[in-house]
């Protein structure tokens, strides 16, 4: 796909929650000239995270030992065996997906570890009247941040049923809930989908990091 011919198409993704169970996954639709920056927001809104942390793009090339990390650039890395890294503001969906990979690997949350399988699923014509990005169905909530990655939910889960458990009243302040039912792992509204703006999340992102 052309360069110029890009910002007539819409590319269909689906991010699932790897390990989730029940799946936690989001189906959404972003234009064909996004960034893997772009990318990053929309799936950010889409699952539900804050999108406080740091994170990464991880890509396979076809043939070859080592994977493409794509990610937004740290000044303070001075890691000589990172391999192949490249800006996740130069970067662009449409030059990997449908090219090179049909699927990728992202991780949000180097310490939680929140690793996301995020699948290519088609090309569509974007709609004249209509506005991207979109989430057009998923299933399940999205953890709370901070949790300790899918173990630690599941954990917490259990913890915040049992009142006799030595950590409930603990997590149950640090959530912010006075009734265990108020955290459903299987409640999402697509309608409450709200898309940010990328161009403010970067201009975010380059005032933490000084650039």
């Amino acid at each position: 796909m052309s360069k110029q011919n890009r910002v007539d198409y819409i590319f269909q993704f689906k991010i699932t929650l790897n390990d989730s169970n029940p799946k936690i996954w989001r189906r959404i639709l972003v234009p064909a000239d996004y960034t893997f920056f772009d990318l990053y927001c929309a799936t950010e809104d889409a699952m539900g995270w804050s999108g406080g942390h740091l994170h990464a793009f991880y890509i396979d090339k076809r043939g070859e030992r080592d994977m493409i990390t794509i990610e937004f650039p740290d000044p303070e890395s001075d890691d000589p065996f990172r391999g192949d890294t490249r800006d996740e503001r130069k970067e662009f969906i449409a030059d990997y997906f449908g090219e090179i990979c049909k699927q990728c690997i992202y991780c949000y949350d180097m310490g939680d570890n929140w690793d996301h399988t995020i699948l290519f699923e088609r090309v569509v014509p974007r709609g004249t009247k209509t506005k991207y990005p979109q989430c057009v169905a998923g299933e399940n909530a999205c953890p709370p941040e901070d949790c300790g990655g899918i173990g630690g939910y599941e954990d917490l889960q259990k913890i915040i049923k049992d009142p006799n458990h030595p950590e409930h009243a603990e997590m149950m302040d640090w959530l912010c809930i006075e009734d265990p039912k108020e955290l459903d792992p299987r409640k999402f509204d697509l309608s409450e989908v709200d898309f940010g703006s990328p161009r403010q999340r970067l201009k975010e992102w380059k005032e933490r990091f000084e650039l």
